[in-house]
């Protein structure tokens, strides 16, 4: 059993309290703004999602996707282009209608999704093929009117960091292969956040609002709410022909392109405190950790030979990129300090006293409690990497643990409806099966699971709600 550090409240107990007291008490978001679902950042919140946005943004680049911005306005008449895309998110928009004193002659849309003003602007850069393939991504707000409750990061009414990616191609197939690529840079992204996910392809009733199909990975959290963490959506030429996207192709004639698109916001974030945290508090992966190694001195009173041989060893890793901080706090004991970084969830300590000054060594605590090391200084750079890796492999062993915790598969048994967490259902793709499976269970069919985190049997073992054999597993679950 963890000692209680200032959060001690059991996640899985009442995960609502101990969320809130995390982003409290971690200072995340402040969410006493007085705009319902619009959260402020705090610096070392937000110095986090930077840091979790960077490794997509990198995965964007390297697979050539090119930076642009598009404003956030856009005119009813360019917004109501796609006739499935306006009644899908026509409810949860923002107007404007005028400012104080003036009414506009048309009504602006405040973008929930950057599809029409992009878009709007791709028919006039898209002639021949020699301007294809388009791979565009852009870091927006983007404003929903959530009709559900709102939890701060989770679910909210300004998505504040929204990395949405927008492609066109001259082929189906060039743009099917663009969905495999923005799977695999997905894949890789919450790879690197160590999150554990199902990735499913949602049914055709359900799909984004105008696209041919889409999919979506989906996490749980300790409330045994599923989690949407991003989607990649195959568009077709519905866009295109609604836009009027052509380009003369090679062989004289006039065709639409194929789109695809993908997003992802702050909930990677709100995903990454809530399956890795525990009563202690945060615990970031090291990658994403504002402060990735705290240096806590040991001393008796003030040493002075003791805060030097700190200050140096600050100096050393901070040359070598680390993000590391001295605790020079004179009123608190090293215990106290202690708990307070782990439940900043900083994922590495380093402790030096007389015994490390006088030896030029430094001892490694890891924030999961594993054994501490003492290292020579001058091979610390090298053992906090090695250190780093095993916290992850943690991380990511900790997550699936907790997946497995929250994810009923078959042979399922009566009484689904009380079940806290993600159910795994045999189901052959039909509408009419689907409904039968919310009915017993209580819960949404998010999709088919096409690739899962955890061993699966084969569906064809088990029946159907119909009668007949499975051919797939459905994932079903009440989500955010």
């Amino acid at each position: 059993m963890e000692k209680q550090g200032p959060i001690g409240v059991d996640k899985y107990a009442d995960f609502p309290e101990w969320y809130h007291k995390v982003l409290k008490e971690a200072k995340i978001v402040d969410i006493r703004y007085p705009v319902k679902g619009m959260n402020v950042w705090m610096p070392y919140g937000l110095k986090a999602l930077r840091l979790t946005q960077r490794i997509l943004i990198q995965l964007l680049e390297e697979t050539g996707h090119e930076e642009a911005y598009f404003p956030t306005m856009i005119p009813e008449s360019v917004f109501s282009r796609e006739k499935d895309f306006l009644e899908g998110f026509g409810g949860e928009t923002f107007v404007v209608e005028g400012t104080v004193t003036k009414r506009f002659e048309e009504r602006l849309f405040v973008r929930p999704t950057s599809e029409t003003v992009m878009y709007y602007m791709w028919n006039m850069w898209i002639k021949g093929r020699k301007d294809l393939p388009v791979k565009m991504y852009q870091i927006v707000n983007v404003f929903r009117y959530e009709t559900k409750m709102t939890h701060p990061i989770l679910r909210v009414r300004e998505i504040m960091g929204f990395i949405e990616a927008h492609t066109a191609h001259a082929t189906m197939e060039e743009a099917e292969a663009q969905i495999k690529e923005a799977l695999s840079i997905y894949k890789k992204y919450f790879d690197a956040l160590q999150l554990p996910y199902f990735i499913v392809k949602t049914p055709p009733w359900d799909t984004f609002a105008g696209a041919e199909y889409n999919y979506d990975f989906i996490t749980v959290m300790p409330d045994g709410k599923g989690l949407e963490l991003g989607s990649v959506i195959n568009l077709g030429q519905r866009f295109s022909q609604a836009f009027d996207i052509k380009f003369m192709d090679s062989d004289g004639s006039e065709k639409y392109v194929f789109q695809t698109c993908y997003g992802v916001s702050e909930r990677t974030l709100g995903a990454v405190i809530g399956i890795h945290g525990d009563e202690k508090g945060l615990f970031f992966p090291p990658e994403i950790a504002p402060i990735q190694v705290v240096i806590v001195p040991i001393m008796r009173g003030v040493e002075q030979e003791v805060l030097d041989y700190a200050s140096r060893v600050e100096k050393l890793l901070k040359n070598l990129g680390v993000r590391v901080h001295v605790d020079m706090d004179l009123e608190h004991t090293p215990g106290w300090k202690y708990y307070y970084w782990e439940m900043l969830g900083v994922p590495t300590r380093i402790e030096v006293g007389r015994r490390e000054a006088s030896t030029l060594t430094a001892t490694i605590a890891r924030r999961d409690g594993a054994l501490k090391t003492i290292v020579k200084i001058d091979e610390l750079y090298h053992a906090l990497k090695n250190t780093w890796e095993g916290i992850n492999s943690y991380l990511r062993e900790k997550g699936l643990k907790h997946l497995e915790k929250m994810v009923v598969k078959p042979p399922l048994e009566d009484g689904l409806e009380s079940v806290r967490g993600l159910i795994v259902a045999p189901w052959e793709g039909s509408r009419e099966c689907a409904e039968e499976l919310e009915k017993n269970t209580g819960k949404q069919l998010l999709g088919e699971i096409v690739e899962s985190p955890i061993p699966l049997s084969n569906p064809s073992e088990y029946a159907t709600c119909r009668g007949g054999r499975a051919d797939r597993f459905a994932l079903l679950g009440v989500t955010y």
